[in-house]
């Protein structure tokens, strides 16, 4: 006889998939990992900008000392936020665009330094530096902080604003242009393109409707070409007498003038920014480009002056960015665990916020004979 095989009974009680119960342990212990691995996410994302902006500052400093080795001085500071970079006027006093402009050489940016060289004034050579204003350089922007694009300029002095001496600008026009995130070192002692305000000997060209554009024309400077004037010496001789950084108005500083060591003094590092103004070119030591003549855009200083006479108030602390702080005279960046400086041997280093004031001054000045070793901070 046939027996058919036992049919397969199903017992009512197997699961078919998770219950709500199970599905909500999982999605919270999901959560828990989430939360536990996005700081270490963050951290390294953060690490990795570190590192790409200690790399833009490294590359900065080595085109300074570049430039310093071929010609024997490192980059000019120019003239005031008044001018930029021009082609045809040399690497020495006789050149209007700050320290940034002068290593675009240095850098692999040949052709942006060379825009409106050999060109008519005021057109088509002021155009070409107009243009040029506005191209932002991803090297000269700490990508912690902001993103390497142009960024407009909305402020204006009354008389034209920025680049009104040598570029084709106008008051209250729609230009933008390329910023920095870097500044070079001007020492424990302001000294503004002219500003009378913080400049006891204020320069000779400093005048109520020009407080810090410096000269109002290159006649100012050269006449006839090739000799400086009278107004142009004393004013570079008063600046150059006060200033104890590597970058100011009309410098011209040499390897040999950093007498407290390479090591031991600044040359290059991040600036303060408050972060409301990031992106709005409303901040006054952000305001203009970064080609521009020796202005706290480019160039930030330790101290006021020295000696201190009130440490409440003459200190220029490093700051981290913080919203509604604005120090644009100071040092500083956006992260949270201190600010990177380049030395003048080309090295870099990361200084905590909470540096001792008079440490941070005495690195900032070349020459006071305060030795401060920066490798041991």
């Amino acid at each position: 006889m046939r027996l058919n095989p036992p049919s397969k009974i199903q017992n009512p009680k197997s699961p078919h998939g998770f219950t709500l119960v199970e599905l909500l342990v999982v999605i919270t212990i999901i959560g828990i990992l989430i939360a536990l691995l996005l700081p270490a996410v963050q951290a390294a994302r953060e690490a990795a900008r570190q590192t790409q902006c200690k790399n833009n500052l490294k590359q900065i400093a080595l085109g300074c000392l570049n430039h310093e080795s071929l010609l024997k001085q490192f980059p000019a500071g120019g003239w005031g936020w008044g001018w930029t970079g021009d082609a045809d006027r040399g690497t020495d006093w006789r050149q209007p665009g700050g320290w940034i402009y002068n290593i675009l050489p240095y850098i692999e940016q040949q052709t942006l330094y060379d825009m409106g060289q050999g060109q008519t004034i005021p057109q088509p050579k002021y155009a070409a530096h107009t243009q040029r204003m506005s191209v932002p350089l991803s090297m000269l922007h700490c990508p912690t902080r902001r993103r390497a694009i142009a960024y407009p300029l909305i402020y204006s002095n009354g008389t034209g604003g920025i680049g009104l001496r040598n570029a084709n600008t106008s008051p209250g026009g729609s230009l933008t242009l390329g910023h920095t995130d870097y500044a070079g070192n001007g020492g424990d002692y302001y000294t503004d393109a002219g500003c009378s305000m913080c400049n006891p000997h204020s320069p000779a060209w400093s005048t109520p409707s020009n407080p810090t554009g410096g000269p109002t024309s290159t006649s100012e400077v050269e006449n006839p070409p090739g000799q400086m004037t009278s107004n142009a010496l004393i004013t570079f001789a008063k600046i150059g007498k006060l200033a104890t950084g590597i970058f100011y108005c009309g410098s011209a500083t040499r390897m040999a003038d950093v007498s407290d060591g390479t090591s031991n003094t600044y040359l290059v590092g991040e600036k303060s920014l408050n972060p409301d103004n990031y992106e709005t070119g409303s901040n006054w030591g952000d305001n203009t480009d970064a080609l521009q003549g020796d202005n706290d855009d480019i160039t930030r200083w330790s101290s006021w002056f020295y000696p201190i006479i009130n440490p409440a108030t003459d200190w220029l602390r490093p700051y981290a960015d913080t919203p509604g702080l604005d120090n644009w005279h100071s040092f500083g960046s956006a992260h949270a665990n201190g600010f990177q400086m380049a030395f003048c041997d080309g090295s870099v280093q990361m200084i905590n916020y909470t540096i001792d004031p008079e440490i941070h001054r005495r690195l900032a000045n070349r020459k006071d004979g305060l030795v401060i070793d920066g490798k041991k901070l």
